[in-house]
């Protein structure tokens, strides 16, 4: 069958949940990964067809985007600061705003400093590895609760050929005293840990609501902040002095967060907007 043809049934079938643009996204997504076929060489061969084999896999693909599956779930994969990333139901498919927070670090410190970076809730590995690729020099460790998104990251971290240290933790309860990792203190701690509310869920798309691991994205209404409380308290004492602490956030509680490291004696905290200008990062020095 031709691929025109698969792409013409694409847009019957999903431009009334779709923007007519992103269906064309995800047509040319699959074919290009898939098929190795892209925009530019289907406009020259417009007869380009494929095989019933590749038709059944590219059919169970909308069949799939019709139930408002993540075109990354379906693929298997995504791009995240230039670098491929695997990705499955137990990770978070890594977001653009998180690229920003990746920036924010990297134009912080010299790329061949001798740092040692924690990533606390690693998922995917997408921060620890971005990071990891960018400072040639620098040890980076990762913290997830869950053992498969730790597969994942290391995973992730071979494909990319960069090596991170994956401790498998509930950031809650984590005894250091059990971790040696813990024993020589970090100059730059991150994080982006679950901080959508409950009372959110009725505003999130169902491709997010339904497929995406809600172990890392929502947290009670009545404690939004405690996963960024518990990692604030273990920074005070696992940072370096004058290292910094990262974090992205819920827009909604900027204020809460400069209040949250200041009283935990954080200082030169700067909050940052997204694009959109919402507010989305946070950064706090630590100072004895």
């Amino acid at each position: 069958m031709r691929l025109k043809e698969i792409q013409h049934t694409f847009h019957k079938e999903l431009d009334a949940n779709y923007e007519p643009n992103e269906v064309d996204h995800f047509f040319f997504m699959i074919c290009e990964t898939w098929f190795n076929v892209t925009r530019l060489a289907l406009a020259l061969n417009p007869k380009r067809s494929i095989n019933p084999e590749e038709y059944k896999k590219i059919h169970d693909a909308l069949e799939a985007l019709k139930a408002h599956k993540p075109i990354q779930y379906i693929l298997k994969s995504t791009t995240f600061y230039g670098l491929e990333f695997q990705v499955s139901p137990s990770v978070l498919i890594p977001r653009p705003e998180t690229e920003d927070l990746i920036s924010w670090i990297i134009e912080s410190y010299d790329a061949l400093a001798k740092l040692r970076i924690l990533d606390i809730g690693t998922g995917s590995g997408c921060i620890a590895i971005s990071l990891a690729k960018h400072f040639k020099n620098a040890e980076v460790l990762a913290i997830d609760v869950s053992e498969d998104a730790l597969q994942v990251a290391k995973q992730n971290a071979d494909l990319n050929g960069v090596y991170i240290t994956c401790i498998k933790a509930d950031i809650l309860n984590i005894d250091i005293e059990n971790h040696p990792e813990f024993n020589e203190a970090f100059d730059v701690i991150v994080s982006n840990p679950p901080y959508v509310r409950q009372l959110e869920k009725p505003q999130m798309r169902a491709n997010v609501l339904d497929y995406e691991p809600h172990l890392a994205l929502f947290v009670d209404d009545q404690d939004p902040l405690k996963f960024y409380k518990a990692i604030t308290e273990l920074s005070k004492h696992n940072l370096v002095n004058q290292g910094e602490l990262f974090f992205e956030i819920n827009e909604f509680l900027g204020e809460d967060m400069i209040h949250l490291l200041e009283d935990h004696a954080f200082h030169e905290v700067e909050l940052r907007q997204d694009l959109f200008k919402r507010n989305r990062m946070i950064k706090g020095k630590k100072h004895i």
